[in-house]
């Protein structure tokens, strides 16, 4: 599988929630958003560390629900202002999704050149634990208003989750991490 088939898959689920929903993810705040990915994450986790689901939803799914969790927030970030009770229209949503993934490729691109895709040698446990870490950090983030001292801000950490999360689909479906 490749990254393009993971983002295509991974819209076409957010697509056609949006069809059923509408965007009624607009009215999540940060820290909702943030919850709702710690959620997926950690479940991804707590399968990993107890062997044993007893939900049926497998770790792909929750993983490409990241995806989109991540997507929605670089999405949010640029809609603030506008009223979140108002459905936007599913063209535009599909043109900002596709918007946020270039730019989130775009990232993955750069990343790759100078790391040579080490991605490809990571466990399916660090790409969680990873995203962890980045969550915590946006929560950190936002306790402190949304600012940085020095470090990235939260867009960066939210394309760093997406990535992550798109990784460990690849290398799920090239059967190299269970």
């Amino acid at each position: 599988m490749t990254y393009q088939q993971v983002i295509d898959s991974s819209k076409e689920i957010f697509i056609k929630k949006t069809k059923d929903y509408g965007t009624s993810w607009r009215v999540l705040r940060p820290v909702s958003i943030v919850d709702q990915i710690f959620i997926k994450a950690q479940r991804i986790r707590n399968i990993q560390e107890l062997g044993v689901q007893k939900v049926a939803d497998d770790i792909s799914n929750e993983f490409r629900g990241i995806i989109n969790y991540g997507v929605i927030a670089l999405m949010q970030m640029d809609l603030g202002g506008e009223d979140p009770y108002t459905d936007l229209p599913v063209e535009k949503v599909a043109a900002l999704y596709d918007e946020k993934i270039w730019f989130i490729s775009e990232v993955k691109e750069a990343k790759n050149h100078d790391y040579g895709e080490a991605w490809r040698s990571m466990s399916q446990e660090s790409f969680v634990d990873l995203i962890l870490t980045k969550l915590l950090r946006i929560k950190q983030i936002l306790r402190n208003d949304g600012k940085t001292i020095i470090s990235e801000g939260m867009d960066a950490n939210y394309v760093d989750i997406v990535n992550y999360a798109v990784f460990a689909l690849i290398l799920i479906e090239e059967k190299q991490i269970n």
